[in-house]
């Protein structure tokens, strides 16, 4: 086989798979990222998950007693990822770089707004899930392809160092 017809097949996989053809909608769609970094940061916000699951929702809580949206992911990153991020989701939402919700990768935050302007944060875990502190359940894993996640998808941004 010829390299110009090995780059051709390259870019037509990369084609398809960047398109979604046949793939669920917010997987990470680049097939040459380092899996196994990505695996690692998945494994450490699912402990995260797994310490704070079910811990009750409350507006300006920052422990096991209760917490909001982005206490529960600056504590999840300060812990599991040694990345120090602000406290509120107006700032987090201003911090690294915005990235397209069809690339993806475990450790991007997602927010989302609502007709009122309240501003929600989770952290992406792959696979179309997120870990959000949720004002009616608590700490917990939501598909974004819920109906209302889909409907209120504002934004997603990428750290450096995740």
């Amino acid at each position: 086989m010829t390299r110009s017809f090995i780059t051709r097949v390259v870019a037509l996989i990369l084609l398809l798979s960047l398109g979604g053809c046949g793939s669920p909608s917010y997987r990470a769609a680049d097939p040459l990222t380092p899996t196994a970094e990505f695996s690692e940061v998945r494994a450490r916000l699912l402990q995260h998950y797994r310490e704070w699951q079910g811990v009750p929702y409350r507006l300006g809580g920052v422990d096991k007693r209760g917490v909001d949206c982005s206490a529960f992911t600056q504590l999840a990153f300060r812990q599991q990822l040694a990345i120090d991020i602000p406290r509120t989701t107006k700032a987090q939402a201003q911090i690294g770089q915005q990235v397209d919700i069809h690339q993806l990768l475990p450790g991007d935050l997602l927010f989302y707004r609502s007709p009122t302007k309240l501003r929600h944060v989770g952290i992406y875990i792959g696979d179309g899930e997120f870990l959000h502190a949720s004002t009616s359940r608590g700490v917990m894993i939501s598909l974004m392809s819920n109906p209302y996640w889909e409907l209120h998808f504002w934004q997603a941004r990428r750290l450096s160092g995740v």
